[in-house]
């Protein structure tokens, strides 16, 4: 069976969170929870949310969701806030203690924000925190950026889907689930890099010309590949077509 995973966008209704400059945390937790499900549920792992909409519910009610579905995992989304404007800035992930999977899934996760490029304040203790003492599983929160830092919003803005793909990699990290899989036959490799955000960009590129792109992380770098064929010709083919298009190719057997 595969894994099950709840995911939370912290806050909802009238409860807005933290508040910059008419910013609500409650709206950017949810575009981004959403974006993680959609790529965690391509990944095969089956996601449930606590919302889907701008709705309230207590951290009680959140964690109580949580047991009640009988999920592997809960991870709740937020984005951090601090006294004075523009003074942190940073991703931290924080759970009830420092052991077991939760604090592996909460290293990973950050160490992917990290290389989106927010400075890595690390995994904290929360353990008054509702949603990570009431729930049965395993739980994380991550503190995706200060809503009152600039400098974050700006990253948080212009790294959208790079973002949302770092947390589900860290999540897929832990879980040791394949990022991507290619079936044996040929695929066209389009580019290899050892900064994923240049693999994201090369891919998000590809697929706005409607090639079929993944990136798939081994031997240290991110690779860029473009379409899965049984045989040589038909790998030849699209090769052709992305050579016209202006990329370089190389024809590679999986």
């Amino acid at each position: 069976m595969p894994y099950s995973i709840m995911l939370d966008a912290g806050h909802g209704g009238r409860d807005p969170g933290a508040v910059y400059n008419g910013r609500q945390e409650k709206d950017d937790t949810l575009r981004l929870t959403l974006a993680i499900g959609e790529i965690l549920q391509n990944h095969g792992l089956d996601v449930e949310y606590t919302r889907t909409t701008d709705i309230y519910e207590s951290p009680y009610e959140k964690a109580m969701e949580a047991n009640n579905a009988d999920v592997d995992f809960f991870v709740s989304i937020h984005r951090n806030s601090y006294p004075t404007d523009n003074t942190v800035s940073g991703v931290e992930t924080l759970v009830y203690d420092k052991s077991g999977i939760k604090l592996k899934m909460a290293e990973d996760i950050d160490e992917q924000l990290e290389s989106v490029g927010f400075v890595n304040l690390g995994v904290k203790e929360r353990p008054g925190l509702v949603v990570l003492r009431r729930t049965k599983m395993p739980a994380v929160l991550v503190e995706v950026g200060f809503l009152n830092s600039d400098t974050d919003n700006t990253l948080f803005d212009n790294n959208f889907d790079d973002i949302a793909q770092a947390i589900a990699a860290g999540i897929l990290d832990t879980l040791e689930v394949e990022h991507n899989i290619l079936p044996a036959g040929y695929t066209v490799q389009t580019g290899a890099f050892r900064n994923q955000n240049y693999a994201a960009r090369l891919e998000n590129e590809l697929k706005s010309q409607d090639f079929p792109a993944v990136t798939i992380q081994e031997d240290g770098l991110y690779r860029v590949f473009v379409g899965s064929y049984t045989t040589l010709d038909d790998a030849a083919d699209m090769e052709r077509r992305l050579k016209r298009a202006g990329y370089q190719t190389l024809i590679v057997s999986t």
